[in-house]
């Protein structure tokens, strides 16, 4: 399979320009900038509107994942990916039991990372650096997938060389997220991300247009599926059936718990604002994972078995890119599209993982600290983070992106009892808490390290939260009678 894609001059200078102006918007955002502070630089300051929460919630969610991994598991096994329109649309459901609260508290303490709601609901800063932690160590894995996926996408352009074309992608576009990101903080990032955004929804109906004209009717498709890979289109067995409820409450709410989601809540010009971008929010699965799905099926169908990896869209690009003028330059949108949903998403975990190391470890460790010095070692730690988490995705080039996706949803599940038992049950305290995550981190990763990540279907994550959810339920139940006792 020719896994290039030649793009001409004018191209090249179209993609090269949509690249620099996010710059140019950077920039901006750091003449916008109200005062020099940590809320101003991870928040911008008073908030976001709606319509900017809407696109940077949409293109922070839509990553890599979703065009190169989503579309390379359903050309593997077909239909039953299915299962990713539900687990993005359970984030949405989670989003809505737990952003009102949590944001009418962050308004009123000026919290600005996840862990700092922690703090405020425990009084425990052990609970709060172990929640950080583990934040950080998942966030960590994912832009370390966002960037693996920013290399792949740009190995076409030297099918001869992939091995440099992937590294020279991964250093090139990183070092365009971490300017832009450096010079404006969060309002680069919701302004760039309101332009991807954009380009993203733009992308993707691109894509679906692509594919109807090009590959004919999704009934031919399953039916060409029927007769040379019935498998694809076999309904789910038991067990599948067990692991499709697995990635939905997994993801669901494991994908809720996102700390880059997590600080858009916090970011929210008000409540009104928030609750309508998470009510449109709901409806978008439909307009980007299905068609990831459709993407990946009608592959399958046309284009036989072979493609490796994560490879699909890409060889699926490039034969549409030789067959018209008109071909070419939907191409070249889609592959602005391709990038803008990379790089969206992985400049939001970048300035997360900066916000976490700042606020919660350099400013607890410096309480004396002005706002200004912390300020800029946030902006030394955008640096810093991107450029081992470059080393990394350069260093673990062949781990799929889906594996990726799955390890960090294992460890970001173990925080719901601490998040939604605070929010909602006033007895929760804060030891069996931090007792109860340790357990469920433990098991689900014990489980994946020894081989067993999915008994019966079901992944270790759940396993972990269950026993997790039992400890804080019960620790808190047995703490709080024998206080009364007393």
């Amino acid at each position: 399979m020719d896994l290039a894609l030649p793009f001409s001059a004018g191209e090249l200078v179209f993609i090269g320009v949509y690249l620099l102006s996010l710059i140019v918007v950077g920039y901006f955002g750091l003449r916008a900038r109200e005062e020099t502070s940590l809320r101003d630089f991870y928040l911008a300051g008073r908030g976001v509107g709606m319509l900017v929460l809407l696109l940077t919630l949409y293109s922070t969610q839509y990553s890599g994942n979703t065009l190169f991994g989503f579309s390379s598991k359903a050309y593997h096994v077909g239909f039953q990916w299915l299962v990713c329109v539900h687990f993005m649309t359970a984030i949405v459901i989670v989003y809505l039991m737990l952003a009102p609260r949590l944001y009418a508290v962050a308004r009123e303490h000026q919290f600005i990372t996840p862990a700092d709601y922690l703090r405020h609901r425990y009084g425990s800063l052990t609970l709060a650096t172990f929640a950080s932690l583990l934040m950080m160590f998942a966030l960590a894995n994912f832009l370390i997938a966002q960037l693996k996926a920013l290399g792949i996408a740009l190995e076409g352009f030297a099918p001869e060389t992939p091995d440099q074309a992937y590294v020279v992608g991964v250093i090139s576009l990183a070092l365009i997220i971490v300017i832009y990101e450096s010079l404006g903080g969060f309002r680069s990032v919701a302004w760039t991300d309101a332009i991807q955004g954009s380009v993203l929804m733009v992308g993707f109906v691109v894509l679906l247009v692509i594919v109807m004209q090009r590959f004919g009717p999704l009934s031919e498709i399953t039916q060409i599926l029927a007769k040379e890979a019935p498998e694809k289109i076999a309904p789910p067995s038991a067990n599948g059936v067990r692991e499709w409820i697995s990635w939905v409450l997994l993801v669901g709410f494991g994908g809720a718990l996102y700390p880059q989601a997590i600080q858009r809540i916090f970011a929210a010009r008000s409540a009104k604002a928030l609750r309508v971008s998470l009510s449109i929010m709901a409806f978008l699965p439909l307009t980007t994972t299905l068609i990831a799905v459709l993407f990946g099926v009608t592959a399958a169908a046309r284009m036989g078995a072979g493609i490796e990896g994560e490879h699909v869209l890409t060889v699926v690009l490039n034969e549409i890119h030789q067959s018209s003028q008109l071909g070419r330059w939907l191409v070249v949108v889609l592959f602005s599209a391709i990038l803008a949903a990379l790089m969206s998403t992985a400049d939001s975990v970048v300035l997360s993982l900066s916000s976490m190391v700042t606020k919660d470890f350099v400013a607890v460790a410096r309480p004396n600290w002005s706002q200004r010095r912390l300020t800029y070692v946030g902006k030394i730690c955008s640096w810093v983070v991107i450029a081992i988490a470059a080393a990394i995705a350069i260093r673990l080039r062949e781990t799929g992106l889906v594996t990726l996706l799955k390890i960090k949803f294992e460890l970001l599940t173990q925080l719901v009892p601490a998040f939604f038992l605070g929010l909602h049950w006033r007895r929760a305290k804060a030891s069996p808490v931090l007792a109860g995550m340790l357990v469920g981190v433990a098991i689900a990763l014990l489980m994946v390290l020894v081989g067993t990540p999915k008994p019966f279907g079901i992944h270790a994550g759940l396993y972990g939260l269950v026993a997790n959810l039992a400890v804080a339920v019960v620790g808190s139940v047995i703490i709080r009678s024998t206080t009364g006792h007393r």
